[in-house]
């Protein structure tokens, strides 16, 4: 088996990209993903010097957003050949980008975030119009929750349900990719939309449609995002299993 662990706050999604690649190349017929993050003081000053940091529990989308919440935790995932071992949930594409725009800051029109889930779809043969779900990279700062709005809106347009579980478990960083894939494999097995925790009014400025409460019905396909700094973009699509 592959074994990998990343740090950085697209990493983790990545690792699912490139252990695909490795199970569709034939190099190997199983890979261990997943990513780790632990809360440390060079972290908390590192990102409150950034002045990017709430003084209470983020609100992602919300109109009076003031920040990320750190949070820390740790999760792995075993990707397997699809015809090796039935289940319920698949990784059915994924995408790639690196905008490259600014060290800290998205592309203010979010076209590397566009990027990236547009060749996760065009890889998945999957139109925007079938995705159910997107769970979104949605960290709670100004400049990170709009310029994703913007790439959404324009790809899937105002309909497709979305929302940041990062309300619920703050910004795990090295973790997060791993942790928003597991939800949304538990979002497809389940059929759960996780409202956005602690976001009591979406900005209106946004143009995506943000869901606040949970809701629940049949899913067939749920996108994850999870962009990082200096534009590294991820986004996975999972489905229902063949």
């Amino acid at each position: 088996p592959c074994f990998s662990i990343s740090t950085a706050c697209s990493s983790s999604a990545k690792v699912f990209a490139s252990a695909q690649r490795l199970i569709a190349a034939g190099v190997c017929d199983a890979a261990v993903v997943g990513g780790v993050d632990s809360l440390c003081f060079t972290t908390l000053y590192g990102f409150s010097s950034l002045e990017l940091v709430a003084p209470h529990p983020c609100r992602p989308g919300d109109a009076e957003r003031e920040g990320i919440s750190i949070g820390e935790g740790a999760g792995f995932a075993l990707l397997e050949r699809r015809s090796s071992v039935p289940a319920a949930v698949a990784l059915l594409g994924y995408g790639e980008s690196s905008d490259a725009y600014h060290m800290s800051t998205p592309h203010p029109e979010g076209l590397g975030a566009e990027q990236a889930m547009h060749a996760a779809l065009l890889r998945a043969g999957v139109v925007p119009a079938a995705v159910d779900y997107i769970n979104l990279h949605g960290t709670a700062s100004k400049t990170n929750d709009a310029a994703e709005d913007r790439a959404v809106s324009r790809l899937f347009g105002p309909d497709t349900p979305c929302s940041s579980t990062k309300g619920w478990t703050g910004h795990t960083l090295g973790a997060a990719g791993i942790t928003e894939a597991v939800i949304s494999a538990l979002c497809v097995e389940h059929g759960l939309m996780p409202g956005a925790l602690n976001t009591c009014k979406v900005d209106p400025d946004f143009r995506s449609r943000i869901i606040l409460d949970n809701e629940e019905r049949p899913l067939h396909t749920v996108l994850s995002n999870s962009f990082g700094f200096g534009g590294n973009n991820c986004s996975l699509l999972f489905g229902r299993a063949a």
